[in-house]
């Protein structure tokens, strides 16, 4: 034999020259040559949890069930694909020779096609074509690409290929979608019968899947187990067992437990892909269960949507996320992701704004604020209740939520400031200027999402849990929102800030100041169960009605909650308490109760406060506890509200200097007085001089301040309209006579107030009581055309 090809090869040297030449040429391509991806179909977008359970997917831009490849075939469907059709697949390079030369004499004999000696790498070149029909020309080309496809990929690569793009029947294109559509599970949770369905399935897509053929789809089934069993994959009873069971009825759906993230996310560029998320499936599931069980209470007042985020703070990674209500409808944008849709943020801003001022040494935690009628050209802040308490804690403010308060303390810390500090936690939707939002930003004027709110709610917790654990330093990620991609969980584009945005003191002041929120209704008596987890949690209403949140924060967990109407329709009774909270609270029901956290106490100072105003005690100060505060609380100022006056013997006069009896005596101005009074009864006012000598500070002007623009206001018709001037005296009986510019303009009791329709230009008021004590008031004003 030998003999005979060297004396061939003397007479044909040419031939053998160009043979071995074009073997060469042909193996250089298959190695080296460029080569196109097999292939370019559109894939379904696919979107898994954690730990790689399936939430949710889409079908391909062609109406394919056709997911992403995966790295790895599960090991029952690689043993019943290769036993079934190519069992000589690991020792092979891509062709086979003896099953060509077999399945061509076959065909032969039986004058038709009955076997194509393909290998599964040939079948996968084969698929890579797309539709073509049978001839030895393609034959030769599927043979060469096979060879192609071996010398690039591993045999477990070359398998999870066609694993992907192998038709299964219907619409539904690779192992991935067919073990859903059919069996409505992961492949790796299919068992011998069920894998051995698939494998057949391939071989005949179009003739046989389950509901079409289904006799011959069992026969064929039934001949591979047969296989396994004669191969001693599986025993008597595994084989048996495999037999009995049932074929695949009508196609199951998909999972569908985040469709409006699902959704996002191939809106957001990731079309196509297989994305493997930071959320937890019965986190999830349960998520959507409780939103979904709250939804007719929204629908009870015509409020239709809700979104919901639950944040794992020390990693910052979201575990659940509720876009809206599951069964909201199109009509009502039940499409609509309202957990990145930008609304009105209501009060959510207030606690970032105690924070700062906290760490800038303008507050104490609980220094007394002025709650009093307040306006600043035209603008004039109004607390929920409709009244004023005159002088309150900070911390009760802000667990109040009360407005006006909050206003001053903005106007007195700065728009600016305030702004860099709500960027700097990652509210970056809140982009526009200070001379844009003016002092309106703390109540609602500003727009941002349930996905930014949520990030700097859990950043708050985050930082405060690190300090806790020893991480006094801040980091990048413990100030940005959380990203729900667990390959991109932190931001890699933003540098670490080298001052951090809020310090671990101010933190946890102010959710301290939070924890101490009354619950909703459904909630009251929380305080009672000893095992009650602490919870910082705030709501926010806006302007009419027409957003409600409620944000809460454990040393483990945050739940961000919004409801309302995607609309913008606002509803009667549509507030934070009675919409978003109850609903918060529930979602906190299903997770696992945190520890707490620790005072941060490197950054605090021990100081000795006033028992009544919460301020510095300053030597007029009752004796006062000493207390742990932020250290930039050292520079406030001692209390102001304590002095020394000197009164008879009955207390009831006050005397001159140097007559009667020396006591400190806690003093209010007269607008804070006028209000605080009434909620204190135990409240002493400061008693009248005997000698009737003037009171410099028995009256207050509470609108406008001292050279203020004062506003005059354009009626409808286009008339010119009145300001309202305000004042307050602390005797509430008191009779208080106006006179501007020397003009006498009437005399007011009890309530001080009158409307004025001054020229523009400056002005001085002058307010006298009926002892004679008298104060004046310059302002400046100003029709609307003129500002």
């Amino acid at each position: 034999m030998m003999a005979r090809m060297v004396e061939w090869l003397r007479g044909n040297r040419r031939k053998a020259v160009i043979a071995l030449l074009s073997v060469i040429a042909v193996y250089a391509w298959a190695r080296w040559g460029p080569m196109d991806p097999l292939f370019s179909t559109p894939r379904s977008t696919v979107l898994l949890d954690r730990k790689d359970e399936l939430l949710g997917a889409t079908t391909a831009a062609d109406g394919q069930w056709r997911f992403p490849a995966r790295g790895d075939v599960p090991e029952r469907f690689v043993v019943c694909i290769t036993q079934f059709e190519d069992r000589h697949f690991f020792e092979h390079h891509g062709v086979r020779l003896q099953s060509l030369v077999r399945a061509a004499r076959q065909n032969q004999r039986a004058g038709r096609t009955v076997s194509g000696g393909s290998t599964l790498t040939m079948q996968l070149a084969r698929m890579s074509r797309g539709p073509s029909h049978r001839s030895y020309v393609n034959k030769l080309v599927e043979a060469l690409i096979a060879l192609r496809i071996e010398l690039r990929n591993s045999k477990q690569e070359i398998l999870a290929l066609y694993a992907a793009n192998a038709p299964f029947g219907g619409n539904v294109v690779g192992l991935d979608a067919a073990a859903w559509r059919w069996f409505g599970r992961s492949p790796d949770q299919l068992t011998w019968s069920e894998c051995a369905t698939l494998a057949v399935l391939p071989n005949a897509p179009s003739a046989l899947y389950p509901g079409k053929g289904d006799a011959a789809l069992r026969a064929k089934r039934d001949r591979l187990l047969d296989r396994l069993h004669l191969v001693g994959t599986l025993d008597d009873t595994e084989w048996s067992l495999a037999r009995e069971e049932p074929l695949p009825g009508k196609p199951h759906a998909l999972p569908m437990l985040a469709p409006h993230l699902l959704t996002t996310l191939r809106n957001k560029g990731r079309s196509g892909e297989r994305i493997t998320s930071t959320l937890s499936a019965p986190m999830q599931s349960r998520a959507m269960e409780i939103c979904e069980h709250y939804a007719p209470r929204l629908r009870a007042n015509e409020v239709h949507n809700a979104a919901a985020l639950i944040i794992d703070v020390a990693s910052g990674e979201v575990r659940a996320y509720v876009g809206n209500l599951p069964s909201c409808p199109a009509d009502k944008a039940g499409h609509v992701d309202i957990v990145r849709a930008h609304r009105s943020t209501g009060s959510l801003l207030k606690p970032f704004l105690y924070a700062d001022m906290l760490q800038s040494g303008e507050l104490l935690p609980d220094m007394l604020v002025a709650d009093v009628p307040t306006q600043y050209e035209g603008f004039a802040p109004r607390n929920f209740d409709e009244h004023f308490s005159g002088a309150v804690p900070a911390s009760v403010a802000l667990a109040r939520s009360l407005n006006v308060p909050a206003v001053r303390g903005l106007r007195r810390h700065g728009v600016d400031r305030t702004l860099q500090t709500l960027r700097a936690m990652g509210l970056t939707s809140i982009d526009q200027s200070a001379a844009h939002y003016g002092l309106a930003l703390i109540m609602g004027g500003a727009e941002c999402s349930l996905w930014e709110l949520g990030g700097a709610y859990a950043s708050m917790a985050r930082v405060l849990d690190n300090y806790g654990r020893g991480g006094t330093r801040y980091r990048g990620s413990d100030i940005h929102p959380p990203l729900v991609i667990a390959t991109t969980a932190r931001p890699t584009d933003t540098a670490e800030p080298a001052v951090p945005p809020l310090t671990a003191a101010s933190i946890f002041f102010t959710l301290k100041a939070l924890s101490e929120v009354d619950r909703p209704t459904d909630e009251q008596g929380w305080k009672s169960f000893a095992h009650s987890e602490r919870i910082a949690w705030k709501t926010g209403t806006s302007m009419g009605h027409r957003d409600a949140w409620a944000i809460g924060v454990s040393d483990r967990w945050c739940v961000a909650v919004w409801t309302g109407n995607a609309s913008g329709e606002g509803r009667p009774g549509l507030t934070g308490t009675l919409a978003a909270a109850p609903l918060m609270f529930d979602l906190f029901g299903l997770l696992p109760a945190g520890q707490g956290s620790e005072a941060p106490e490197e950054e605090l100072v021990s100081a000795t406060l006033c028992p009544r105003s919460g301020h510095l005690a300053g030597v007029e100060c009752p004796v006062g506890d000493t207390a742990r505060v932020p250290a930039p609380g050292l520079r406030t100022p001692v209390c102001p509200y304590h002095r020394t006056i000197h009164v008879d013997a009955t207390q009831r006069w006050r005397v001159p200097a140097g007559e009667g009896t020396p006591v400190p005596w806690f003093v209010l101005s007269p607008s804070m007085e006028r209000y605080y009074a009434v909620l204190h009864p135990d409240h002493r006012h400061l008693p009248p001089l005997r000698s009737g000598e003037s009171d410099e500070v028995a009256m207050e002007v509470l609108y406008p301040d001292a050279g203020a623009r004062l506003l005059i206001p354009t009626e409808l018709d286009g008339s010119r309209g009145k300001a309202v001037i305000e004042a307050a005296h602390r005797d509430p009986h008191a009779h208080v006579h106006w006179d501007l510019d020397g003009t006498f303009l009437g005399t007011t009791l009890s309530d001080h107030r009158m409307a004025l329709d001054p020229p523009d230009g400056p002005h001085k008021l002058t307010l006298t009581d009926d002892h004679g004590r008298s104060i004046r008031h310059s302002f400046v004003v100003v029709s609307r055309d003129q500002r």
